[in-house]
């Protein structure tokens, strides 16, 4: 059962696992869809711009008219530190020259977020500081090998191993880190329907 303040069926174009299960468990009606799209930007965008761009261009992608009671839902997160993006990595190699990179450093996880219904949509984003203790190359041959990071941003998931002995502490949603702001979904959300 869905919350009571929100009658929308979500049609959410993800593959992700944990946005599928933050919005399940926080109680909303959901379909899981597919948009093919290619993930690529402008290089002059920075930071938050890029999720941004990303989610709307995925939203737009979508074709199909939307009935009264659907909302389509897209998101993008990314990882950004020292003024670089740090997106999915494409092998284990990349994933930890990113595990490095983020040892010992704070990071910023951006999310955005494209909500379109049948008749207006809106776009926002979320962000989350992430401070990482010095980890050893021999910890991150240890998560590389033991869980899944090239469907992460920055080639982690704050919900395992690698979250649990790296993060020293975050100013932000944990969720938002996770793939998927949901305090701020709702919030958005009230004001979107209202």
């Amino acid at each position: 059962m869905f919350p009571p303040f929100f009658k929308y069926k979500i049609l959410l174009a993800s593959q992700s696992p944990r946005r599928q299960m933050l919005l399940s468990h926080s109680g909303f009606e959901t379909e899981i869809i597919k948009i093919d799209v290619e993930e690529n930007f402008d290089a002059k965008l920075k930071a938050h711009e890029i999720p941004m761009y990303l989610a709307q261009k995925k939203n737009l992608a979508y074709e199909p008219i939307l009935t009264e009671n659907e909302l389509l839902v897209t998101a993008d997160t990314v990882v950004w530190l020292a003024d670089e993006v740090l997106n999915k990595p494409v092998d284990m190699a990349e994933a930890k020259q990113m595990l490095q990179k983020i040892s010992g450093n704070m990071h910023t996880v951006y999310t955005a977020v494209c909500v379109r219904s049948h008749e207006k949509s809106h776009l926002f984003y979320d962000e989350s500081k992430v401070y990482f203790n010095t980890i050893s190359d021999e910890m991150i041959d240890y998560y590389l090998a033991q869980y899944q990071p090239l469907d992460k941003a920055g080639a982690y998931g704050i919900q395992e191993f690698i979250g649990y002995v790296g993060i020293q502490k975050i100013e932000g949603c944990y969720y938002n880190v996770m793939g998927f702001p949901v305090s701020k979904f709702i919030q958005e959300l009230r004001a979107f329907k209202g």
